[in-house]
Formats: C-alpha cells, structure tokens, sequence
C-alpha cells in the first residue's frame, strides 16, 4: 500500500457545499488552528484557508466521518500549480520550533539581518506548520487529534488584501469573521475544471442521480464531453468504504 496518494482530497459535510465548489471554485475562509506549540498564551488562531489531503483511499474512511462524506479528488499537478503545499508537522519542544519562536519573537527592525517584508514572510511560513497532535473545536469543544495522521494540504492566499490571521476573539465575533471571510472569498478563489478532477464523491448510492442531473443543468457552460468526464467521475463514499 503506498503511504500518500496520487490525489489530493478536501470533504464537506453537505451535499450543497459540494455543489458550490463544482460550479464556484474553492475559496478560503478563516478556520481555527491550534497554536499552543507556538504560542500557549494565545490557543487558537485563524488563518484563511482551504484544506485538503493526500490520504491513499485504503485509509480515507476515518478522514471522511469525521470531516464529511462529500468532496472531491483533485490532481496534485492542480495542486502544485495553484500554490497548494504540504504541511511541515513539529513537536512541541523540537529545535525548529525554538528557533521560530526566535525569529518571531525577535523586533525586526531593531536587528540587523532582517529584511523589508521579513515578518509577512515568517507569518506566511507558520501558516503551514501544525504539531504533530493538539485540539480542534467541535463546535467549541477542544477535542484531541494527531494531526500528523492527516497527510494535510493547503492552500493560504498570499493577497495583501487578505489578514494573514486572526485571533480567537476575532474569529468569534460573526459580523468581523463574515467581513473577513468575504474578502478572502473576493480576493482568494481558487478554480477548477473537469481535467483537475480525478473523484466527485457523495454520502450514498441514492445521491448519485441528484448530483448528476446537478452536473447536467448547473454546469452546461462545460463541453458535453467534459459533462460527460464529470459524470464518470462519481462515487459513493459508501460504496467506497464497502471495498476498501
């Protein structure tokens, strides 16, 4: 069994989401992540992002109940191309995480060594490092996980217009999250076509005649034969899990 797949996968909870991404494109939003191995005092912050993983199908199946049974199995050339890289996982007490923590923590103007645009650039470098395992909210229950199971992929905007994070405070009050997540809607959308799709996943059998009258009237703009790609490319995460 090979270790990582050749696909990179992102899954939502409802079928309507789904819908979205195949007509829209992707587009960040704000998401809590643990941050207690940089930072205790802080516990959460939110970057604006779109996850994804590249976890062989023989092992998707605890990804998927937890995550949501609907998505879709993207190239990583698709991938590659729009700026979506793995994440770096750390330890808590490693010497990489110190010597961030260092750099971070340092004032940039006051050493020499720094540059123009350093601390955007270590800001930018953290947003794609997770440890190993910590907490993520259920809702707002920390609930434990080991990260480093996930294979994770992502993708964080680079537009200036984009915050680049917020605290948890930020991230609980509705009207400033909404405001924030529009801009990185606005500014950070990332696009597909039929070719980048490898898998359109849905819950069970009974979603499949739904999603491709969906794929028939929704998405007429494609060719007929991208259409028919597209159909070809539908598969229950039921069926899924019944043979792997």
């Amino acid at each position: 069994m090979k270790p990582r797949s050749h696909t990179l996968f992102h899954f939502t909870k409802n079928i309507d989401a789904l819908k979205s991404i195949l007509k829209n494109g992707f587009w960040p939003h704000y998401s809590l992540e643990d941050f207690n191995w940089y930072n205790s005092e802080m516990g959460f912050i939110g970057y604006p992002m779109v996850c994804f993983c590249d976890i062989p199908l023989t092992r998707i199946e605890e990804h998927v109940g937890f995550y949501g049974e609907y998505g879709l199995g993207l190239t990583k050339q698709w991938g590659v191309s729009n700026d979506l890289c793995p994440l770096i996982y750390l330890t808590q007490s490693s010497p990489v995480t110190a010597a961030l923590y260092r750099l971070c923590t340092n004032d940039v103007k006051a050493i020499d060594g720094y540059y123009i645009g350093s601390k955007v650039d270590l800001k930018s470098i953290i947003s794609y490092i997770k440890p190993i395992e910590g907490n993520i909210l259920v809702g707002a229950i920390p609930t434990p996980k080991e990260f480093y199971q996930e294979n994770e992929w992502r993708y964080v905007p680079r537009d200036q217009a984009i915050r680049q994070w917020i605290n948890k405070e930020e991230y609980a009050n509705s009207t400033t999250l909404s405001q924030l997540n529009e801009i990185a809607k606005d500014n950070g959308g990332l696009q597909i076509t039929p070719n980048d799709i490898k898998y359109i996943f849905v819950k069970s059998d009974a979603n499949i005649p739904g999603i491709i009258n969906f794929i028939q009237t929704e998405l007429d703009h494609f060719s007929a034969n991208d259409l028919k790609i597209l159909m070809s490319r539908v598969v229950s995460s039921e069926s899924i899990n019944l043979d792997l």
